[in-house]
């Protein structure tokens, strides 16, 4: 499937290969091979082609055999200092919603901790800090660039950056004025959790979550986590008694040695924790998410078995049936999902043939619980004639031959015995912050931890200006079009890509008071996904605008194509939104016309039809709603449409009534607003 893979870091291999091809495309050479023996020179590719793997008559690979002289194996690649890799701050910002929606920096690379399960921890090693003063500049600027409202630290431990608390510091210097919450992936229970989340909270309080990753202390000494059940409650204490109503918290099942007792401890624990929380509070204040524990490559563990799949949704269903509670909610990663990520985790190159044959019957999308179809991937690996608990339930010894053998991580096989060894007898190892642990990586490498641990910023004099909630503005009023493939943005993601645009046109937008301070606009109507507009409006509260043609460029140069602002006019202090009397529409029929239908609509008194709510169904008079259905031609109708104070029907959905249409006639139409009515 893949000429050749980068192992390790990508930035200085990214450029090593770009200029390997482009010199071998200049040569005019084009013989394939010949490609990829130069780019097996560069360090850190693998190409899996150049290996030839030989099996005994179970099954398991005797020996990885190299079919080039002299590529024995393959080093990861690494970036000694990321700081000599500039972050990108110009980055693409996709209109549409995202699941991780923000602006995100890596400040760290690498872990230090230790825990066994943790295959980035491993792979990732050693530490390697990004510059404070440089992670702030980039902020900035990204943020300026993005139009984003959320900033994310991003590192395996985000918590343990070396000055955590001073970076974090400058940062609300920089970013609070502007409404920009700052959030972490996840903490450590260890982390000086109460004086992070004191600067958090300036802004916005964004989610915690925290990853015990097991109940019992036996566990977790066995997985190297590495703290204790009373600081995990001190932990989550402080976050309630912080402000924050809600808690998440990531359990594994399946880890090494574990007994129903050590889910009964997931289970306790869960309940202390919710407990903790503030009692007036309705629905729930805890978040559990449960994983089945899948052994990696690279890793302690890589030598286990995994979990049996009906075992897996037991242990499950185990937790779920002790934790009914309005307090807790509980949710669970598909262990069918995880059955088919320990296949693929410790696999050969014969699964391959897996892949495409699954691929090939159907099987697309399977992050997506919705899409996976689980007997594909068993009928498949039946037709390959390989047994899924080969890979699954069989314990490695450690002298075999494993299918990564030729991809050296630095990590040293000793070490990670070691570590096996003290794993089965409950023994910890401290953080290589403090203690080197003789893991290999920085011997075999000659690279070292990059820690900036006595960094402190220059104190800003006036520090945060204070809040002025009060400060109102002036409401502008502002026209504009929504057309072509911006007709199937939703609401929603219309407000943010508007926000975003007055963010980056460097428009000082007025925000509401309050826990959650939002953006001051307000539509006139919500636009039905797939209908366009040559005529929408928005109100948006601004300071300090001088020039509102200005403004207009500006604001037109951060929007996506077919969304434009015609017009801006100051309509004085407003709070309440536009409201809309009625609205022209221009629909294309394409062929389903039909003038009896017309006729028949507009001689009726009245025409009922059904509203579908998420859960319900109300009935709507439609004839009512509408004022008036022009025909233009044999194809094309005008639909004005006036609005009251009740539940009313989208345009499509009054054409789909009127005509005695099915949804797929609907879904090809034109259906543009031409104008509105404002009271």
């Amino acid at each position: 499937l893949f000429d050749a893979i980068v192992i390790g870091d990508g930035e200085e291999a990214a450029f090593s290969i770009c200029q390997t091809v482009r010199e071998w495309k200049l040569d005019g050479r084009n013989s394939r091979p010949e490609l990829l023996k130069e780019l097996a020179k560069i360090n850190g590719i693998y190409i899996p082609s150049f290996f030839k793997a030989h099996y005994n008559t179970k099954g398991i690979i005797q020996h990885i055999e190299s079919l080039i002289k002299g590529y024995e194996g393959v080093e990861k690649a690494v970036v000694s200092d990321l700081n000599c890799y500039p972050f990108p701050a110009k980055q693409i910002v996709p209109f549409a919603e995202l699941v991780h929606d923000r602006f995100t920096i890596e400040i760290a690379r690498g872990c230090s901790r230790g825990c066994r399960f943790c295959q980035a921890g491993m792979i990732y090693r050693p530490v390697r800090e990004r510059d404070p003063l440089e992670i702030v500049r980039i902020a900035e600027r990204g943020l300026h660039e993005t139009g984003f409202e959320d900033l994310s630290l991003l590192s395996l431990s985000s918590g343990d950056y070396s000055c955590i608390l001073p970076l974090l510091k400058a940062l609300m210097r920089k970013v609070a004025e502007r409404h920009v919450a700052i959030n972490f992936s996840s903490l450590r229970i260890d982390t000086a959790i109460s004086l992070l989340m004191k600067e958090i909270k300036k802004v916005r309080k964004t989610s915690f979550t925290v990853a015990p990753e097991a109940g019992s202390q036996k566990l977790r000494d066995i997985i190297n986590k590495g703290f204790t059940e009373d600081q995990i409650l001190d932990s989550a204490r402080e976050i309630y008694e912080g402000g924050w109503n809600l808690l998440k918290l990531y359990f594994m099942i399946g880890l090494p040695s574990e007994e129903d007792s050590d889910l009964i401890s997931i289970v306790e624990l869960s309940k202390k924790i919710s407990r903790l929380a503030p009692q007036g509070r309705k629905g729930h204040v805890l978040n559990v998410s449960i994983s089945p524990f899948v052994p990696k490559a690279h890793t302690p563990f890589e030598w286990l078995p995994q979990l049996e799949l009906e075992e897996g949704k037991r242990r499950i269903n185990f937790i779920r049936e002790r934790l009914q509670s309005h307090r807790v909610k509980v949710k669970w990663n598909n262990p069918e999902a995880s059955w088919l990520e320990g296949i693929f985790s410790r696999g050969d190159r014969r699964l391959t043939r897996v892949l495409l044959e699954a691929w090939q019957n159907g099987a697309h999308f399977d992050s997506w619980s919705e899409h996976l179809n689980i007997d594909i991937w068993k009928e498949a690996l039946k037709r390959c004639n390989l047994d899924p608990d080969f890979y699954i339930l069989r314990e490695r010894e450690h002298d075999e031959v494993l299918p990564w053998e030729k991809i050296h991580s630095g990590i040293s096989k000793e070490f990670l015995l070691s570590e096996w060894q003290k794993a089965m007898d409950g023994k910890t190892t401290p953080d290589c912050r403090q203690y080197c642990s003789n893991c290999g990586v920085c011997s075999d490498n000659d690279i070292s931890p990059v820690l900036f641990d006595t960094w402190h910023p220059l104190e800003e004099k006036k520090g945060l200006k204070p809040k002025q909630p009060n400060e109102q503005g002036k409401t502008y009023r502002l026209c504009f079009t929504k057309l072509e493939k911006t007709k199937y943005l939703s609401q929603l993601e219309l407000i943010k890509v508007f926000i975003r645009a007055f963010r980056r046109a460097g428009m000082d937008i007025v925000y509401s008071s309050g826990y959650h301070p939002m953006p001051k606009l307000s539509f006139a109507i919500a636009l039905p996904v797939g209908t366009e507009s040559l005529n929408e409006i928005v109100d948006v509260q601004a300071k300090n605008i001088q020039n509102t043609s200005l403004t207009i460029r500006k604001i037109n140069n951060e929007l996506p194509s077919g969304i434009r602002v015609l017009s801006m006019e100051e309509i004085g202090i407003k709070e309440t939104p536009p409201r809309i009397k009625e609205s022209y529409f221009y629909i294309q029929m394409n062929g389903y016309f039909n003038k009896e239908a017309v006729d028949r609509f507009l001689m009726s008194k009245s025409c009922l039809a059904v509203k579908k709510r998420r859960n319900s169904e109300i009935t709507v008079d439609i004839r009512s709603q509408v004022k008036a259905l022009n025909v233009l031609s044999n194809s094309e109708l005008e639909l004005i449409v006036r609005y009251g104070k009740g539940p009313e029907l989208k345009p499509a959905e009054i054409i789909k009534n009127v005509f005695t249409l099915h949804d797929s006639q609907i879904e090809g139409m034109r259906i543009l607003k031409t104008k509105s009515i404002i009271i």
